[in-house]
Formats: structure tokens, C-alpha cells, sequence
């Protein structure tokens, strides 16, 4: 049996929430390439998944699970992250990331409602959402920063400033694994 440690775990939404802080204006220049109608397709399959899901909260809605899925949620993220470095930037690269994004959006209703039956009380939820704001906030009002040094120092280009973006945003990734591995602990039988 898995344990969340409420301290770590908190650290880790606070990381967490500061990449998503950090990578919110990304995605208008990721997704460029993509026709309108990708972005219904991937409407439908994300409301699917979730519905799927959904339907196996009965096996899922505990601790272990909910390592593994956040695990691979921040693996998924990172390999997309990845993938968009090494590869040229075209149609097929922004579907790729569009698609790996949306399985990570699959598992959000499933995490929140994990978290919330999993840390039980209202001062841990209160801490935990506090956490996440501060990190989202801190990632939203470094992201402005950033984009201003960029066009400061002359790099005016949307598609080369993302991409700089990206080792930042790994390197911050990299924490948020780390911290979900210091999150939990086995319970002594």
C-alpha cells in the first residue's frame, strides 16, 4: 500500500501548477498549424476517455492508482515536451503534441477527484489549493518575464521563444517527477 506524504505532495502541485502557470501561452503557438476541426475531434475524444474513466473509479480511486496515473500524466508531458526538441516543427509534430496533451487531459476530473478524497481534510485541501495557486500565479507572472527578456534581448520570434521556453519547462518537469516519487511512501504493514 502507497501513503501520500501531504508535505511532499504539496510541494509537487506547487511545481505542478507552476509549469502549467509557466506553459499556458505555449500551446497558441504549438497548436498553430492545426485546422479548427482537429481541435472538435479532440473534444470528442477527450470527452470519451473521461467517460471511460470514469467508469473504473471503482478500481482506480486509490492511492497506488493514483501514483501510477499521476506518474504517467507528468511522463506523457514530459516525453511530448521532448519530442517537440528533437523534432521539426510541422503539421505532424503540432498533432503529436496536441494528441499527448490531450491524453493527459483525459485523467484531470479523475486526479482532482483523487486528491480530494485522498487528503480527507479541509486543512489539507486549503493548503493544497493554496499551493496551487501560488504556483500557477508565480508561473503565470514568470512566463511575462520571460517573454519580455526574449524581446528585450532581440528574440522577437513566437515559435523561437516557445521553444527556448522548453528547457525551462523540462527542467521544471524533471522536479515535478521527482517530487511525485517523494509524494508517496509505502505504508509498514
Amino acid at each position: 500500500m502507497l501513503k501520500i506524504v501531504p508535505e511532499q505532495f504539496i510541494r509537487y502541485k506547487f511545481a505542478n501548477s507552476l509549469f502549467l502557470g509557466l506553459s499556458v501561452g505555449i500551446i497558441f503557438v504549438l497548436y498553430r498549424p492545426l485546422e479548427p476541426s482537429i481541435y472538435s475531434l479532440g473534444g470528442i475524444f477527450l470527452a470519451l476517455g473521461i467517460l471511460i474513466i470514469a467508469r473504473f473509479y471503482h478500481s482506480i480511486l486509490n492511492t497506488l492508482w493514483f501514483f501510477r496515473i499521476s506518474l504517467f500524466v507528468e511522463m506523457v508531458i514530459l516525453s511530448v515536451m521532448l519530442f517537440f526538441l528533437l523534432h521539426p516543427y510541422t503539421y505532424q509534430t503540432a498533432l503529436i503534441l496536441y494528441i499527448g496533451y490531450q491524453v493527459t487531459f483525459v485523467f484531470g476530473s479523475y486526479l482532482l477527484r483523487a486528491e480530494t478524497l485522498l487528503l480527507k481534510t479541509d486543512t489539507l485541501l486549503t493548503k493544497l489549493d493554496t499551493a496551487k495557486q501560488l504556483g500557477y500565479l508565480f508561473g503565470m507572472g514568470l512566463s511575462y518575464v520571460y517573454y519580455k527578456a526574449a524581446e528585450y534581448i532581440g528574440i522577437t520570434d513566437n515559435q523561437a521563444q516557445v521553444y527556448d521556453l522548453h528547457y525551462l519547462l523540462i527542467a521544471i518537469e524533471c522536479i515535478v517527477i521527482v517530487l511525485i516519487f517523494k509524494s508517496f511512501k509505502k505504508e509498514k504493514a
